[in-house]
Order: structure tokens, then C-alpha cells, then sequence
């Protein structure tokens, strides 16, 4: 299993578009938020907060929607249509380890990406840190799993990579919008704003642990049902070629 991961890590790497938007493109564009002066000014809009401290949970859903709605489904397409699952599936390693190992991909690039842009707040901005460590930490791997699973319900439902890329992109668009990436989240009309707010990955449970308060358990229990019940119906209408 280390070794697939591994070697899934490898290849991921080789993508640079992937890695760059996956782990760099956050930061980025923190950076470029950050040099205009009017969204580093105290605004009461958000608690006489600054725009960029309320949009780094927007941040965060950008890196966690790319990786779980963008990179998984069309690479598990694609190992689908080019016959890589069914010669896994003639070897003592089970196919579900190669999903395994995407997922744990995933995850890493996903902590590298927060870390960085954590770094980035602290060091460049003088952002605090999440406040609520935990319920930060249980947010993102929720809203990551959540999210894969998704993911890998587009995969196993196209026929073609070409298909998974473009129902992704769909579903890739829809979290971006109600995570507050096209449209601050404030200027939404009030139906869906709360409609957001339980969507993976939990954008309000984000900036709640971020900000200092635990995320509500209720959004953290819809994101758990979401990733079961996706994952549930993904595993068993999945095919392996």
C-alpha cells in the first residue's frame, strides 16, 4: 500500500498545473488579495474584521474542492478507460487500493496546501491561526472526504474520462459558488447563503473553527452523511472497467 502511494505521489508531482493549483494557488491568491489595501482595512461587514481574514476559509475550499471534484474522478476515469483498474484487478493488490492510495494523495496535498497558506497568513499578514485546532482539523478531513467521495461517485457513474472531467467541473463550479469563491458569501441572498452552509466542505464550519468558535456539530454530521452516503453508492456502482 506505501508503495502505491508512493508511486501515486510521483505522478502526481508530474502534473505541475495539478500541484500548483492544488497547493500553491491558494497562497497565491491570498497574496494578490492581500495587496490591495481596502481588503486589509477592518470592515464591521465582518465583525471589524479584515476581507482577507474572512476569506481564507474560502481558500481552503478552493484547495480541498480541487483536489477531491477536479484531480480524483478524472484520474480514476482515466485509470478505468485505459485499462489500469482491470489489470489491478489480475494481481493479488485489490483495485480499491489504487483508490485508497489516491485518496491518501489527496490528504497530503491538501495538508501542504493549508500548511503553506497558514504560513502565508501568519508570516505575511499577521492572520492568527485557527483558533479551534480541532474542530478546524476534523473540518477539513470531513469536508476532504467528503468531497472524494463525490468525487469518486462521478467517476464511478461516467463512462469516460472526458465525461468524469466534464460532470466534475460541474459540481467543481457549484461548491466554488456556495464556498464564497465567485461571490462573497455576504452578498448572497440569505437562502443561499444558508444552503452553503451545509455543502461540502463545510464552509461555515471552517471559518467558525478559524475564527475561534467550534463548528457546529450539525454541519459536521452533514458532511460525515454526505461522504457515506456517496461513498456507499460510489463502492457499490463502481466498475472497475
Amino acid at each position: 500500500m506505501l508503495k502505491i502511494v508512493k508511486i501515486e505521489w510521483k505522478l502526481f508531482l508530474r502534473e505541475p498545473v495539478s500541484v500548483a493549483f492544488a497547493i500553491f494557488f491558494p497562497s497565491l491568491l491570498l497574496l494578490v488579495l492581500g495587496a490591495l489595501p481596502a481588503l486589509r482595512t477592518p470592515d464591521p461587514q465582518f465583525g471589524d474584521l479584515r476581507f482577507i481574514d474572512a476569506y481564507v476559509s474560502t481558500l481552503v475550499v478552493i484547495a480541498l474542492a480541487f483536489l477531491g471534484l477536479n484531480k480524483l474522478p478524472a484520474t480514476v476515469a482515466t485509470y478505468r478507460e485505459k485499462g489500469v483498474l482491470r489489470r489491478f484487478s489480475t494481481t493479488p493488490v485489490s483495485p480499491a487500493r489504487l483508490l485508497l492510495a489516491q485518496l491518501a494523495v489527496n490528504l497530503i496535498a491538501g495538508a501542504l496546501s493549508i500548511t503553506l497558506l497558514m504560513v502565508v497568513c501568519r508570516v505575511v499578514f499577521d492572520i492568527d491561526l485557527p483558533h479551534h485546532p480541532l474542530g478546524f482539523l476534523v473540518t477539513c478531513l470531513l469536508g476532504m472526504l467528503s468531497l472524494s467521495a463525490l468525487g469518486l461517485l462521478v467517476a464511478a457513474w461516467s463512462p469516460t474520462a472526458r465525461s468524469a472531467g466534464g460532470w466534475a467541473t460541474v459540481a467543481f463550479m457549484l461548491v466554488m459558488f456556495f464556498g464564497g469563491a465567485y461571490l462573497p458569501r455576504f452578498l448572497m441572498p440569505d437562502f443561499l447563503a444558508r444552503v452553503g452552509e451545509y455543502l461540502p466542505p463545510g464552509v461555515v464550519a471552517l471559518q467558525e473553527s478559524w475564527l475561534g468558535a467550534a463548528p457546529d456539530p450539525v454541519h459536521l454530521g452533514v458532511l460525515a452523511l454526505i461522504t457515506v452516503v456517496a461513498g456507499t453508492v460510489a463502492a457499490k456502482s463502481f466498475r472497475w472497467e
